[in-house]
């Protein structure tokens, strides 16, 4: 049945003037072959029922497969209750992976994957950090070690041997910024640095002050130029491959200092989207918590477990990728890396087809808009089998049902399927809103789960998940077991707990020890009785489900008094087909908003062709037409985007080149860095409001 319905199908594309009833037979026939598909997922909670509200005033929300004593979340499970620490969980992968792959890793688009085991990342690990032992580092808690590269092997197991001696890894990253980065190596008084590539030498020059207590730089990838040995060694840095230490170690190895489970195992620096960066204490029970909850909660059938693989391409600087390794490390299963260019990701998915793939919206929309760009522009006849196929598995959504081995799969969605490599089952998004389309098209169309998580660095990323089972969309999941939420009221814009709105506290075992020597700073984090807050203000769905509605934190109030939360707008203008990236900016003595607009372009050069205008994308972008349709664009989809009046830009700027994190317009995990695109664009906004 399946190969003749192919056989139809592919005739109704080759000859697209078939009559529609041709084509219904067909559509209707392959509904037919489908069958009455899957069991629902299920989930262990009700999903009317998401959440439990404790007795008292204060409105905390919890999970409801957890118990609380003393005020704390007491998860009650069976996995792996002797794991304390993310040592442990190393060794734990190991012996769930029957010593299999462990990091995974290619130098070119033409190479395979080459492969390490679990027993040889631990040995290398313990030569790495007997390495630094030699080299005068002492194995304790209050020895920090920092690393500034991107997302490769040696990153990990240079984690993976702060802790087999108790020490502490510190990232550094490229948009910190000189003074921020020099802030971190004083307050952390690193002796050792990790970095990936001779060419940073040149920026730890700068980043290096005469105080700093660095006196000793590792590089993964040689050689080391003789000229830059004797620069540092003047200054009293000692510059060594990485392989070298290696050979050092094993020569003289070290017994392990293991850690306990309240040691420090990373000081995670926030990415800074204003001021100087902090610096989030992270304890090994920390992370180990947020997995035990997120276990429970996921349900062991759907966990990530020995048969998984992920590729390693969200910076490994920030908790959000760090949570994922830890979990799957621990679980046995495969890390293969991303060659480093971002450009050439999609590459890189297809070769390793990952199984799981968290990722961020910005990645996850555009593969949205490209996709549905592609459909709209397809012939009649594809166009009708993309939407009946669509619609058809959409139905089943709502019955609960995800899969991806209907034969709407096998005809339409195969080749979607494959842009990341047609094995994955699980998506996860975290770090912004993804809009309630996307979702939907994610679940439908690649026929997988998909998450969408909420937390912050203080809470070990994550404090909400979506339930598997949970199809709806707009909102981000319960607490998770190991974590407790209430909300705290707003007055000055109208948020009332007793109403189920206001600003998100977490409490439990994942909130983080305070920020490193900054006692104030923690004091304003959290609360006299253990809350941390968030900035973001939420709002309890009658199912017990989260929804985050605003934010406390990058918020502007305009003349006439309303308050404005730009992000909420730039998530909305974005899934404009024209519109690649947008900053929205606005001044508390002006009624209105502007905003700086990169147009997709790719979509404006079809505009252009269409509109008969020439020019190159950078010329486009100073055309009036040009400028004047995207506006219309803007303002229409704000309506139909239920956007007030006040929040819809009245002008707007078109740049040329995406902000991200290499012109330092983006932060690590992909936001905005919104004092410094005001400061870039600052003749921009201010000519903008001059013209109104």
């Amino acid at each position: 049945m399946t190969d003749r319905m192919e056989s139809l199908v592919q005739y109704c594309v080759e000859h697209p003037l078939l009559t529609v009833g041709v084509t219904a037979a067909a559509l209707g026939a392959a509904s037919l072959a489908m069958g009455n598909g899957p069991e629902p997922v299920k989930q262990a909670f009700s999903l009317d029922r998401q959440s439990v509200e404790l007795p008292g005033p204060e409105h905390i929300h919890v999970s409801p497969l957890n118990d609380y004593a003393n005020g704390q979340p007491v998860i009650q499970d069976g996995f792996h209750p002797e794991i304390n620490t993310c040592y442990e969980a190393l060794e734990s992968g190991l012996k769930a992976s029957g010593d299999g792959p462990c990091l995974g890793w290619r130098r070119s688009s033409d190479a395979p994957f080459q492969w390490m085991s679990y027993s040889q990342v631990r040995d290398k690990a313990f030569q790495l950090g007997s390495a630094l032992i030699q080299k005068g580092c002492h194995p304790s808690n209050a020895t920090n070690i920092g690393v500034y590269s991107q997302n490769r092997p040696e990153w990990v197991i240079m984690d993976r041997a702060c802790m087999a001696y108790s020490m502490v890894a510190v990232a550094l990253y490229d948009t910190l910024g000189i003074e921020a980065c020099k802030h971190i190596i004083n307050i952390t008084e690193m002796p050792a640095i990790f970095i990936d590539k001779v060419s940073k030498l040149d920026t730890l020059t700068d980043i290096l002050g005469e105080d700093a207590a660095v006196k000793l730089v590792v590089i993964f990838d040689g050689p080391i130029p003789e000229d830059k040995k004797e620069e540092f060694e003047k200054r009293g840095i000692e510059l060594i491959l990485y392989e070298d230490m290696l050979e050092i170690g094993t020569n003289n190895r070290q017994e392990p200092v293991l850690p306990k489970k309240d040691d420090i195992v990373s000081i995670c620096f926030t990415s800074g989207t204003t001021g100087i960066p902090k610096g989030a204490i992270m304890t090994h029970d920390n992370f180990m918590n947020d997995i035990k909850g997120l276990n429970v909660f996921a349900m062991d059938q759907f966990w990530m477990s020995k048969d998984d693989t992920h590729l390693c391409y969200l910076p490994l600087a920030h908790q959000y990728e760090r949570l994922v390794t830890y979990t799957l490390l621990q679980v046995g299963a495969r890390i293969g890396f991303f060659q480093g260019d971002i450009k050439m990701l999609l590459d890189d998915v297809q070769a390793l087809r990952p199984t799981v793939f968290p990722s961020v919206p910005r990645l996850l929309n555009r593969i949205y808009d490209k996709v549905m760009t592609g459909v709209n522009s397809a012939g009649w006849v594809k166009r009708t089998l993309f939407n009946m196929a669509f619609n058809k598995k959409k139905a089943e959504l709502a019955k609960g049902i995800v899969r991806n081995d209907s034969l709407w799969d096998k005809l339409v969605f195969k080749k979607i399927q494959n842009l990341l490599g047609g094995q994955v089952r699980w998506i996860i998004t975290g770090s912004a809103p993804l809009s309630t389309d996307v979702i939907t098209f994610l679940r439908v169309v690649f026929g997988c789960l998909v998450s969408e998580g909420y937390g912050q660095t203080e809470c070990t990323a994550c404090a909400t998940l979506t339930s598997l089972a949970d199809m709806s969309t707009g909102h981000v999941g319960a607490p998770i077991p190991s974590c407790m939420i209430k909300l705290v009221d707003v007055p000055d814009m109208k948020y009332f707990a007793a109403d189920d709105k206001g600003e998100i506290c977490f409490k439990g075992p994942i909130v983080f020890k305070g920020y490193l020597k900054q006692p104030e700073k923690t004091s304003e984090a959290i609360d006299e009785d253990g809350w941390l807050h968030s900035g973001d203000v939420g709002q309890w769905n009658r199912n017990g489900t989260l929804k985050i509605i605003d934010r406390k934190k990058h918020i502007f109030k305009l003349s006439q008094g309303e308050y404005v939360a730009p992000e909420k707008l730039e998530s909305v203008y974005t899934q404009l087909s024209l519109v690649a990236q947008a900053f929205i900016f606005g001044d508390s003595l002006k009624s209105c908003l502007v905003g700086i607009i990169v147009p997709d372009e790719e979509e404006l050069n079809k505009y252009a062709a269409k509109k008969k205008l020439t020019g190159s994308f950078k010329e486009l972008c100073e055309v009036k037409e040009v400028k004047e349709a995207i506006l219309n664009q803007i303002s229409e989809h704000g309506k139909e985007a239920g956007l007030k009046g006040f929040e819809v830009v009245k002008a707007i700027h078109l740049h040329s080149e995406l902000f991200s994190t290499e012109n330092g317009l983006l932060t690590p995990t992909f936001k905005n860095k919104r004092t410094t695109l005001t400061e870039q664009f600052q003749e921009e906004l201010m000519n903008l409001y001059s013209a109104l």
